[in-house]
């Protein structure tokens, strides 16, 4: 891992960066959570970014993905991996995220928590799950340490 691990860096799979964008719901609510907190990192590589805008593409149109990308490419922390690697889990286990929200069950499920254990400290849950169980104030705590001051950024800025 080219980064410590820390439960302040995210990693949202290529289904839930789509699910932001385009429909909203728990997705955009966990989301959220990062974007309203500069302490707080999205980690992604660029294979990452690039599932997410074909699902856009394929969903939506070209130059909405385009947008969305150039704009994704400026908020996440970049992180590189080998070609073949699954995009989110090597851009948790490269960055050092703690969290990766996805609807892949396979990534959620208890084989696929065995084969991570001993080998990268991550949680893999679906973003509704995130969003329920994110508590900014002691999370901060651990993080950043003090007072928790609040949300310090705009979600949609």
């Amino acid at each position: 891992m080219s980064t410590d691990a820390s439960p302040a860096r995210v990693v949202a799979d290529a289904d839930v960066l789509a699910a932001d964008l385009l429909v909203g719901g728990a997705s955009r609510a966990a989301l959220d959570h990062v974007r309203r907190h500069s302490w707080m990192t999205l980690v992604a590589s660029d294979a990452l970014l690039d599932d997410a805008a074909a699902v856009i593409t394929r969903l939506a149109d070209a130059a909405l993905a385009s947008d969305w990308r150039a704009r994704c490419a400026v908020w996440r922390e970049p992180v590189d991996h080998p070609t073949g690697d699954h995009p989110g889990l090597a851009s948790a286990y490269r960055g050092g995220a703690m969290h990766l929200l996805s609807f892949d069950e396979r990534l959620g499920s208890a084989r696929a928590g065995a084969s991570l254990q001993g080998h990268v400290p991550l949680s893999v849950r679906p973003p509704q799950a995130f969003a329920t169980l994110f508590d900014a104030e002691s999370l901060y705590l651990e993080v950043v340490g003090g007072d928790y001051p609040g949300p310090d950024c705009d979600p949609r800025g």
